[in-house]
Formats: structure tokens, C-alpha cells, sequence
């Protein structure tokens, strides 16, 4: 993409970067040639970004062109926003004590020129905010307690007009240095549609796409035409650099994965698993009550809180299984034979939670594991308990664990009202990509529960289908993407 460097008055920016074209506020904003240019990046570097002003119009009227400015609207709202400065402040929390252990007083303010400070000993620090609030320059004020250590109290962008004269040359030299750096080629590649990025977490040991898929998932990106890049946590604030967004990382809302979701939206971008979904998906209460409130067939379930725990083994049963709301891959779910595992693992689970699940144990040799994108189906597999367990997943120790058998099944080998219940319950989530547990018992289906963010591994559930899989996976983004281009262009 081709930078341009957007300022209140070329004449008194001292800056020149080769290769990028400095031009007027007013320009970019009333200038029909800007208006009409493609594969531009925008560094608006006004003196001031509050609301209708003039920086505000730069950044708002640079998203409405795709010229992905920076700093984005999104950024500066968020910056206003206390949860999203409390929430990067958790996320900083390692760095954030490392970095001013060494200051004394119970006040520190921060000044960041691209991801960058005079003192050294601050980059990790500013290079990490930069990541989750992108703009040119930034200051960042901080507040120690002694129960809490540093805190992150407020970060704003940082005008040009405000840079103490000290530092101007250090943040003309940062600047350089960023732009040097080539991380926006003057343009695409030719035959480059649009611009995907795949969210994944390389130190999660059951990520839902082994690394094989990854890169299957990458080469069929580039046959649909798409620029990909795998990116991770630390890139929260390049979300507009991108038309889509793929998460390939075990989703819960209480996580970075929710906010990168909620910041795509935001942004315009497809985006797959969506934020609905993972709320509706990712609550086990939640689920339960739809699927009740839709009459769609699953063992004997009751909503468990401190007042009615007692009507568990009446009801139900035992054994039974108890999950936490928000139970994922087979963890936070128990099953208990006895009374006392009964009575001992519902005092441990609301101990945490209002309301949790108990749900009729129904021993199969396997799950029915059929997997939805777009409302149709992608594939579908029989997921085989674990050997000597009672789940597909048997946790073992140091975090290792011992799975069942993945045996993918053709689609018209699948058991009619298997896959009519799985396409039925999908619906009240969404259009993204789902996968359904069921358990069949004769001609009686029962659903278990609906996972976004299901697995897609090498060698397991791309067996049958190889490639197509993967390729299906981008022909869907490729179509929402050029939908949502042909709607903007129309209105």
C-alpha cells in the first residue's frame, strides 16, 4: 500500500520519507484525486484528533475510502474507552511491572513515536502499546498502588504539535525508521483481491488447526487471490490492515480473542468466528436454555443453581455429567458416579459460577461430530472416545492428553435426522463456521452441544476431502468479502 502522510501544513512538517507523498488535511479530505485512489495507507499526523475536528475527518473519511488510516476511528474511541484501557492493561500486565519496577514515585507518563521511547528500557512497553493502540504518537500515563503494582490509567494520541522539542528529533528519526521498515508495499501483487488474517495463538498446545492446516489454510488463501498473514495477540491494533479476519485460536468471551472479533466488526472486516457466536457458543447456560425454548432433542439437562442442586439425582440421575458454563475441548466438564463426587463437584463448580449444567450421562462408542460453515455443510466426522475414557479426550499429565479416533464420514453416509438436527440448532446461532456434538442411540439423536472455532486438523478432518476443505473455508470469506464491497460501493 502507498503511504501518505497526512498533516495540518506540509510547509512546517520537518519530515521527509522517501518513497511517501506528505500532503494537506484539507487536500486528502476535498482533493477528488484521494478520494478515488486505491491501495493508499493513511498516517494522519494532525495536531489533533477530537471529535469533528479536522484529524477526526482525516481518519473518519480514510476508513470510508479503505485507505486504512492511522490512527483509525476505532483507536481513537478506544483510547476514550475505560474497559479497553483496563482490559490492555491486564494484557500488560507482565511487561507493565517489569518495565517500571525500577520508578519510585506513584506517577509515570509515557510518550511512544511509533511503538518507540528515548529510553531503551521502555521499548518492550511502547512497542506493546503501540500494538493495541496504533497511532503515530502516543502518551500513556500510568498510577502505581501498592496492591496492584503499575496500572495503565489513560493513553490519547500524542499531536505533533505537543511533542516536547527534546524529542522531535527522536520521533522524526522513530518515524523514519517505521517507514524504512517496508511494511506497506507501494502495492498488491497483481492478482491479490483482498487482504486475510489468520488470528492463532502459537503457545496453545490444542489449538483448534494443527500447523499443517495452517498452512493448507494459507496456500488456499493464496489460490483464492487473498494476501495472508498469520498474526497473534500483539497485533490487536493492525486489525484494520485487513479485510477479514479467520480465528484459528480456542475462543472464550473473557479473552483476547472476543476483543480482536468485536475490534474486526468494528472495523468492516468478515469476520469468522464472530462475536454473537462466540457468546452464544462459548455459554453452556446459554445454550441449554435456547436449545429448550426450540424443542431440539438432547439428554435430560437442568440449569443448577444454589436453590434447586437438589433436584439433580431425582431428575437425572447417576452418573451424570456436570459442565462449567463456560467448559470448552472437553475440559470443565466432570462426571460424577457417587453422591459425594455429586455433592463435592457442584460446591466446586458454583463456587464459580451462578448457574452451571447438569446434563443425563449417555455412553456412546462415539460423537457425532458434523461441522457447518455458511449454513451448509463442510464435513462430518465420527469423534471416537479416548481409550479407557469416557469422553474423546482424555487429559492426562503435564498438560499431555490421549484422544480418540477421527474417522471422517461421507456426507451421504451421515445419518439423516443426524444431520437435520445439527443443521437445525446452527440456524439459531448464525451463518458462521460451527461445529455440533450429537449422540445417536438407534434412530434417537441427541445434541450435546454446538462449538464455534471447531476443529479443523491435517490429517484428521481434512481426510476425505483434502484441499476442498480448506478451499470451500476461502471461497466462503472471498464471497462475503466482495458482497460487503459491491454493497459499499452501491450505497
Amino acid at each position: 500500500m502507498f503511504p501518505l502522510i497526512v498533516v495540518d501544513n506540509p510547509k512546517t512538517w520537518p519530515l521527509h520519507i522517501p518513497g511517501a507523498s506528505v500532503i494537506a488535511a484539507r487536500a486528502y479530505l476535498t482533493d477528488p484525486v484521494y478520494s478515488e485512489l486505491r491501495n493508499a495507507r493513511v498516517f494522519n499526523l494532525c495536531r489533533s484528533y477530537r471529535y469533528q475536528s479536522t484529524g477526526y475527518y482525516v481518519s473518519l473519511l480514510a476508513m470510508a475510502r479503505g485507505h486504512k488510516p492511522l490512527p483509525n476511528i476505532t483507536t481513537i474511541q478506544d483510547m476514550k474507552s475505560g474497559t479497553i484501557i483496563r482490559l490492555a492493561s491486564d494484557d500488560l500486565e507482565d511487561v507493565l511491572q517489569a518495565s517500571l519496577k525500577p520508578i519510585h514515585s506513584h506517577a509515570f507518563t509515557l510518550s511512544i513515536y511509533f511503538g518507540r521511547n528515548l529510553a531503551k528500557r521502555y521499548d518492550a512497553l511502547s512497542a506493546h502499546l503501540f500494538r493495541l493502540f496504533q497511532a503515530p504518537f502516543l502518551q500513556a500515563e500510568f498510577v502505581h498502588d501498592e496492591e496492584d503494582g503499575w496500572r495503565l490509567r489513560n493513553i490519547s494520541p500524542l499531536a505533533a504539535n505537543e511533542i516536547p522539542e527534546a524529542h522531535k528529533e527522536f520521533a522524526i528519526e522513530a518515524a523514519r525508521q517505521f517507514f524504512a521498515q517496508k511494511r506497506y508495499p507501494a502495492q498488491r501483487k497483481s492478482d491479490v483481491l483482498f487482504d486475510l488474517a489468520i488470528l492463532v495463538n502459537p503457545d496453545n498446545p490444542k489449538p483448534p488447526s494443527n500447523r499443517r492446516a495452517l498452512k493448507r489454510l494459507v496456500d488456499a488463501a493464496k489460490r483464492a487471490h487473498f494476501s495472508v498473514e498469520l498474526i497473534d495477540n500483539d497485533d490487536f491494533g493492525r486489525i484494520g490492515e485487513f479485510d477479514a479476519l479467520f480465528i484459528r485460536e480456542t475462543t472464550a468471551v473473557n479473552h483476547f480473542t472476543y476483543r480482536f472479533a468485536r475490534r474486526a466488526v468494528a472495523e468492516g472486516l468478515v469476520v469468522i468466528d464472530d462475536p454473537d457466536s462466540i457468546t452464544k457458543c462459548t455459554n453452556k447456560v446459554y445454550l441449554a436454555e435456547l436449545l429448550d425454548q426450540h424443542s431440539i432433542p438432547r439428554p435430560k439437562t437442568l440449569i443448577i443453581h444454589k436453590d434447586n442442586r437438589e433436584a439433580i439425582r431425582p431428575y437425572i440421575g447417576l452418573p451424570c455429567v456436570l459442565k462449567q458454563p463456560d467448559s470448552s475441548f472437553s475440559m470443565g466438564v466432570t462426571k460424577v458416579d457417587t453422591e459425594e463426587e455429586l455433592n463435592d463437584t457442584v460446591d466446586r463448580l458454583l463456587a464459580d459460577s451462578d448457574l452451571i449444567i447438569a446434563q443425563q450421562f449417555i455412553p456412546t462408542p462415539f460423537d457425532w461430530r458434523i461441522t457447518v460453515l455458511d449454513r451448509q455443510l463442510l464435513f462430518a466426522c465420527k469423534y471416537h472416545m479416548a481409550p479407557h475414557h469416557w469422553q474423546i479426550i482424555k487429559p492426562g499429565k503435564n498438560g499431555d492428553y490421549d484422544a480418540g479416533e477421527v474417522e471422517p464420514v461421507p456426507p451421504e453416509q451421515v445419518p439423516p435426522q443426524v444431520l437435520s438436527t445439527a443443521m437445525r440448532a446452527t440456524k439459531l446461532i448464525g451463518d458462521g463456521l460451527y461445529g455440533v456434538d450429537l449422540k445417536q442411540i438407534g434412530n434417537q439423536v441427541y445434541l450435546i452441544e454446538i462449538n464455534d472455532n471447531p476443529n479443523i486438523d491435517a490429517g484428521y478432518e481434512d481426510r476425505l476431502m483434502g484441499d476442498e476443505l480448506y478451499d470451500r473455508v476461502m471461497q466462503v470469506f472471498l464471497r462475503r468479502i466482495q458482497h460487503r464491497k459491491n454493497m459499499n460501493d452501491r450505497a
